[in-house]
């Protein structure tokens, strides 16, 4: 049976209450860290709360989101898109057209600004699908600093491409051998270099995740993808969109482009974990689904693990959704009703790509191909009339390996595995078999 139809909604109440004292979001969230930790964090903090109104931090930022990044994205209709599945109007934010492919450059470029002002020289990351790893050596770079990128050896296979595009720009990459070695591996080792190097290096987390501030830091910084969802949808659709999806794993690229929108009973929004294998065989990333609450890398949320409190590990064939937790505020949204949540797998994830790749001419990242398949079902629910943004939130060259391996193409068997090419005139059963 399909896992896209398994939604989660919270059943909390419906007062919208901003970050609680001490980072907090709700009871979700907060700082447990070793002692080494709380002063690099507390003088983050101040850092943050400093410059983050600091007129020229944010021209600077202004400027490089503009000139170096390529802001803002487009809001771009997906005509062929909608034609096929015949309900709402379908928007793709196009994140994917941000310098580096993907929206982990709108945080990286606001805290190597951080980093800069505090005197740090050494800049730390882990990365997961690569794309973080690369938006932080490429704002290293621009800054000339040191540049250290973790990350498990199981995703350096998945990501070639990444590792490569890292190493050109100069980082040092880490292959992670513990654990699953994937995204959770990488951060444990990213927070294990940090403890012992806090002096003069900063942790560029890649995700709404962590101890405070980081998860209020990176979810401000990726707000500009709300922000203009907010602005094109007033200019090209007379005012808001009624329904927004982004896919889930930590949670960055959604709590973006929902920040602005939280609160608003017109818009829904909508988050897509990964399923993976199918939730009933345990082999999945679908944390706000199947986790319990609990503590991972420094912030109490929603963790995939056992009952006697061990971490359970993730998968999802999207290296960026093989995390067993997500961002507290996701949480919290998820707890007090005020947005949706629900996991496609692995194989309808795949079935999304080739529809998008060959309707609209663009190539998503994996990570993108699960709200891209969950977003049909959300367009029939809307209905014609209705507009539903989808935020493309990167693009799929990194994937192409693994996608072709479990398609099978360019082998004797690509044309029986792939099917017929979707058309305008298929019916959207195609895509939700």
């Amino acid at each position: 049976m399909s896992q896209a139809g398994r939604t989660v909604r919270g059943c909390g109440g419906s007062s919208l209450r901003q970050e609680t004292e001490k980072g907090y979001f709700g009871p979700f969230g907060g700082r447990y860290v070793p002692e080494t930790l709380i002063h690099a964090l507390e003088e983050l903090e101040e850092a943050y709360e400093t410059y983050r109104n600091d007129p020229e931090f944010g021209e600077e930022r202004d400027r490089l989101a503009r000139d170096f990044v390529g802001r803002p994205t487009p809001l771009m209709f997906a005509e062929r898109l909608t034609r096929k599945w015949g309900g709402a109007n379908v928007w793709f934010k196009r994140e994917d057209l941000a310098h580096t492919g993907a929206h982990k450059i709108n945080n990286t470029l606001g805290q190597i600004l951080l980093a800069d002002r505090m005197g740090k020289e050494r800049i730390i990351a882990e990365t997961g699908a690569g794309q973080h790893g690369v938006a932080t050596a490429t704002v290293a770079a621009l800054y000339g600093k040191e540049c250290i990128v973790y990350m498990g050896e199981e995703d350096t296979r998945r990501q070639r491409l990444n590792v490569v595009r890292m190493k050109l720009l100069g980082a040092e990459v880490v292959p992670v051998l513990s654990g699953s070695r994937t995204l959770k591996d990488a951060v444990n080792e990213a927070i294990r270099d940090w403890v012992a190097n806090v002096e003069d290096t900063h942790y560029i987390i890649g995700s709404v995740v962590g101890p405070a501030p980081y998860p209020r830091i990176v979810r401000d910084f990726q707000a500009v993808i709300g922000t203009e969802i907010e602005a094109q949808s007033r200019e090209r659709l007379g005012g808001d969109p009624d329904a927004i999806v982004a896919c889930v794993g930590a949670g960055s690229n959604a709590i973006g482009a929902f920040h602005p929108f939280v609160g608003r009973e017109n818009v829904r929004l909508i988050g897509v974990e990964a399923a993976g294998r199918g939730l009933a065989t345990g082999e999945h990333g679908a944390s706000l689904a199947e986790g319990m609450l609990g503590v991972l890398h420094g912030a109490k949320s929603y963790v995939l693990q056992t009952e006697g409190g061990q971490i359970r590990e993730a998968h999802s064939i999207s290296a960026g959704l093989d995390y067993p937790a997500t961002g507290p505020e996701h949480a919290f949204l998820k707890d007090e009703g005020l947005a949706e949540y629900a996991s496609v797998t692995d194989e309808e994830a795949l079935s999304a790509l080739q529809t998008c790749s060959r309707l609209e001419g663009i190539i998503p990242a994996l990570e993108t191909a699960h709200a891209i398949f969950y977003a049909e079902k959300v367009a029939g629910e809307l209905g014609r009339g209705k507009n539903m943004v989808i935020n493309i939130s990167g693009r799929g060259d990194k994937d192409v390996e693994v996608a072709a391996n479990a398609l099978g193409i360019g082998s004797e068997e690509a044309d029986a595995v792939s099917g017929p090419d979707p058309s305008p005139s298929t019916t959207s059963d195609e895509a939700s078999s």
